[in-house]
């Protein structure tokens, strides 16, 4: 199944369930949209800025390192406990072999500490590194960090989700959702970024865009 099919069967479960969150995910998304919340992020054609991050297991990663190897594929997840993000996870697994079959990698990027983004690498099954951005540092440095208001995490922390506790710190941060594919230049060809975290970049466009690198006439219209 797409991804998208995959995302919106979830969104339809949680409007049956809680019309009351659903309205409040609604009103919250579209300040955001209203505010081009990512706007200002990476855009395509603009170098990716680089990074170090610990990954799942303590190990350092950076982004120069990773790019010497070929193209990569670099996504922002909220954190193992948004149920959007495991299945982005999961989908991003599915693709990670023929990624690589392409020289390209796949890396994750969340603001959870070490114990829980260990908890996003089972739900990938191991296939990339999962990259722990302490305090949104790196995601407030490329334009990707949010402001969670007191109404949407009022209702999160009733959910039974302590997105603080999960990061390490008393703020209610997080990353807007985000997609990149950036070619070993370090230049970026295709990026998805939507303040929306129910939508998400499609494996298949990924896919196409790494095809693509090394033969720009073919990428058409990136994402």
């Amino acid at each position: 199944k797409p991804l998208a099919q995959r995302l919106r069967m979830i969104a339809d479960q949680v409007r049956e369930l809680s019309p009351e969150f659903t309205g409040a995910v609604e009103a919250f998304v579209g300040k955001l949209a209203r505010a081009e919340a990512g706007g200002q992020a990476p855009q395509i054609g603009e170098a990716m800025p680089n990074f170090v991050l610990p990954d799942q297991n303590g190990r350092l990663v950076a982004l120069e390192a990773l790019l010497a190897e070929g193209p990569l594929v670099v996504t922002f997840l909220r954190g193992h406990w948004c149920p959007y993000c495991r299945i982005t996870a999961a989908a991003l697994a599915e693709i990670a072999e023929t990624a690589g079959a392409l020289g390209a990698r796949i890396v994750a990027i969340t603001p959870e500490s070490r114990k829980y983004a260990q908890r996003l690498d089972e739900d990938s099954g191991g296939a990339f590194p999962i990259l722990a951005d302490l305090d949104n540092g790196y995601a407030l440095s490329v334009n990707l960090a949010i402001w969670v208001d007191e109404a949407m995490s009022g209702l999160i922390a009733g959910a039974g989700w302590d997105i603080p506790s999960y990061q390490g710190n008393d703020a209610w941060v997080l990353p807007i959702p985000a997609t990149f594919v950036v070619a070993p230049d370090g230049g970026i060809v295709a990026r998805h970024v939507d303040p929306d975290f129910r939508r998400r970049m499609e494996p298949a466009a990924i896919m196409a865009a790494l095809g693509a690198i090394g033969h720009p006439t073919s990428l058409g219209t990136a994402p």
